[in-house]
């Protein structure tokens, strides 16, 4: 940026996205005083490393603006934990928070924790991950089955949607084939 910039000749592009040529780089900081800007080098690796001018504190705010934004979109991983002998309503409860997590979007990880003495009891774990998996089949498919991790059993459904997202396209194929066969009989 300005005086940071090395090469003794650039391109330099105007504010309005326009060519002003090829000059020296301390004309090119004239040219971006005169429309009160910085000049930024935008792609050094180039002959002639090639300079834009523009506000270069309102380039770097609409970047960091545009990067924050970005962070907030992705999917994110809910956890539902479970014990080993929780009760048949807090599992209906824990569930249907599970559904609701699906049917947002958000990846679930369903979590049974062992405390000491359970780890005996993990094909009774297993059974209850089963039951888990079965009432969410509707709406989340796993992304791996259950397995141990330390002293917990962890499963992460994803939701139905995303994985049949190309089976939805082959149907809407479909329907125009079946729509000229119904005009072609009538």
């Amino acid at each position: 940026m300005n005086l940071e910039i090395r090469a003794k000749e650039v391109r330099v592009i105007g504010p309005e996205g326009e060519q002003l040529g090829i000059m020296s780089a301390r004309d090119g900081i004239k040219k971006a005083e005169e429309y009160d800007f910085d000049l930024v080098e935008v792609a050094p690796t180039s002959n002639p490393p090639v300079c834009r001018i523009m506000d270069f504190g309102k380039y770097k705010y609409e970047l960091s603006k545009k990067e924050h934004s970005t962070k907030q979109k992705g999917t994110q991983i809910k956890e539902v934990k479970f014990r080993l002998y929780t009760g048949n309503h807090d599992v209906e409860f824990k569930i249907r928070h599970a559904k609701d997590f699906l049917e947002e979007g958000h990846k679930v990880k369903i979590t049974l924790m062992f405390r000491g003495r359970e780890m005996a009891y993990q094909q009774k774990g297993r059974e209850i991950m089963a039951q888990i998996q079965q009432q969410l089949l509707e709406i989340g498919l796993p992304e791996y089955p259950p397995k141990m991790e330390g002293n917990s059993m962890v499963m992460i459904l994803v939701p139905k949607a995303t994985k049949e997202h190309p089976q939805k396209e082959n149907t809407t194929k479909e329907h125009p084939t079946k729509e000229t066969k119904e005009t072609k009989g009538a």
